[in-house]
């Protein structure tokens, strides 16, 4: 993974990661196909690896990404197609906190908090892998919202699972 080059902006609290991740209900995925790269928002579920997790938070700097993102759509279309064929994507997530202003022009800019990465797309094919991935979806979109899946509903969505395996957040505040 490349440094970050304003590393005091650099989130490095797991537990801030977590809590980021927990507040952004969009994620957007960077893939490419024949026609050149592309970026799609899409809702997301997630579940963090235990074991790993306790080792981020312990400081250990030889752990994989303790994070598994969970993603559903159509059957059919582009994404589906590209995930298909190229399955090492990029993830973005972010929080705006507003407009920092200044004495001129150039002076303004965006407070916010963000998350990039990359990991590799896998499909979830098997219908109770498929019903847990979507209870993860759910948890996070509509905490306690019903997590019962209609076979036909089943039949129709295609779910996948991202491994992700760079991630690294940052932020920007207003000075004061």
């Amino acid at each position: 993974m490349v440094p970050m080059r304003r590393v005091h902006r650099e989130i490095q609290d797991p537990d801030a990661i977590h809590a980021l991740i927990d507040a952004c209900q969009t994620v957007r995925i960077g893939a490419t196909d024949d026609h050149g790269p592309f970026v799609v928002p899409m809702s997301f579920g997630y579940v963090w690896d235990e074991e790993a997790w306790q080792k981020m938070r312990d400081g250990s700097t030889e752990h994989p990404v303790p994070l598994r993102l969970y993603l559903h759509s159509a059957t059919d279309g582009r994404k589906t197609h590209c995930f298909a064929a190229s399955p090492r994507i990029a993830i973005e997530m972010d929080r705006e906190l507003g407009v920092i202003t200044g004495s001129y022009a150039c002076a303004y800019s965006y407070s916010y908090q963000s998350l990039m990465g990359a990991g590799t797309i896998v499909p979830i094919e098997d219908e109770a892998d498929k019903a847990e991935a979507l209870a993860h979806l759910m948890e996070h979109m509509a905490p306690g919202a019903p997590t019962s899946f209609l076979p036909e509903a089943m039949a129709r969505v295609a779910c996948w699972r991202i491994d992700v395996d760079e991630l690294s957040g940052k932020e920007r505040y207003p000075k004061g």
